[in-house]
């Protein structure tokens, strides 16, 4: 007579089969989707001349959902989640910097624009955080809801000489990662949309003068 052991040896061989199988060719497991961070706005047109030499941007400490590349969002007030199978193809505290030096060297603000770090000398430092980057369904489809502040200092005299906040909501065409990443997007672009004109009014009223 076989053993309780020798019963079971066959059928825990033929389950951990099962499982390799199913992890190796991965099972009813979707593909997992990768989301650009993009600004859809048209190219924008370029001033004659640049307001100030240079200027640098400062990206700040962002919120915990723009600090990683999982999509986020809410379906109850200040309580987030993450979808699964889809991320950000970079955190949205690098990628959104980087899509607004973009824009204001397509405006030509500065006769030079670049990140905190690189070499380049600049009297004008605009300091950058994200507030908000998540996809709010809390009454479905949803918003992708997005907030920067935005300050713009004077490296001469160590002066803030701005601060203000840009928000959007844009609704999504669905409750889902890939609409709610597609209204992300272009609530961000909006959110540029404003920041731009406010940066260059207040470079022009600034002006280039030496400090007092």
């Amino acid at each position: 007579m076989k053993t309780w052991p020798a019963l079971l040896a066959p059928a825990l061989a033929s389950m951990l089969l099962s499982a390799c199988v199913s992890v190796g060719l991965g099972g009813d497991q979707p593909a997992h989707a990768h989301y650009l961070l993009h600004d859809a706005a048209l190219p924008a047109q370029r001033r004659a001349e640049p307001l100030v030499a240079g200027l640098l941007i400062q990206p700040m400490p962002a919120d915990a959902t723009a600090d990683t590349v999982s999509i986020a969002y809410s379906q109850r007030p200040n309580e987030f989640a993450h979808y699964q199978f889809t991320s950000w193809t970079e955190r949205p505290v690098r990628r959104v910097p980087r899509l607004l030096l973009q824009r204001l060297e397509a405006r030509g603000l500065a006769g030079a624009v670049a990140m905190v770090g690189e070499p380049v000398r600049a009297d004008w430092l605009l300091a950058v955080a994200i507030d908000t980057l998540h996809h709010d369904v809390s009454a479905p489809p949803g918003q992708g809801r997005v907030a920067l502040t935005a300050e713009l200092f004077d490296r001469r005299n160590r002066t803030r000489i701005a601060r203000r906040t840009f928000e959007a909501a844009v609704p999504s065409a669905s409750a889902d990662a890939p609409a709610g990443g597609a209204a992300l997007s272009q609530s961000l672009t909006q959110v540029l949309d404003l920041l731009v004109p406010w940066l260059e009014a207040e470079l022009q009223r600034a002006g280039t003068a030496a400090p007092k």
